[in-house]
């Protein structure tokens, strides 16, 4: 396996132009994947976005994520320093036929997405009786 080292990058807004169906900001949410022989994982960074305020939709093997964040919290607030901006997110991706598409699971957690993809279980290996 090759390993490249980790790179940091600036927050994206979405092309608008091409994806969005609201008016507003979109962003892409920095996201994570880690693979192990069982799991695909998936980590995406929403900060600002509460549990309710996410789909994440599995249709023709494309899994669709979206987080709105609620624009009221910041209502008056003026920021000192900020480390992100605020807005709602999207991201999509192909999901590969590897994946147990009925079993995909989603749990947030501080404005931390994890999504998990188990993989289809391979045929077991097994001896067959030859008579």
């Amino acid at each position: 396996m090759n390993q490249r080292e980790i790179e940091v990058r600036e927050k994206q807004e979405l092309d608008a132009n091409r994806e969005a169906t609201k008016a507003g900001r979109l962003y892409v949410p920095d996201t994570d994947i880690h693979e192990t022989a069982e799991t695909l994982s998936v980590t995406m960074e929403m900060p600002g976005v509460d549990r309710d305020s996410i789909d994440v939709k599995l249709e023709k093997n494309v899994l669709t994520v979206t987080g709105n964040v609620d624009f009221s919290k910041y209502d008056g607030l003026v920021p000192i320093h900020t480390e992100y901006n605020v807005g709602n997110y999207a991201r999509r991706f192909t999901v590969s036929s590897e994946i147990d598409q009925s079993a995909i699971s989603a749990a947030m957690t501080d404005g931390v997405l994890e999504i998990t993809l188990p993989k289809h279980k391979g045929p077991e290996t097994r001896q067959i009786k030859v008579d």
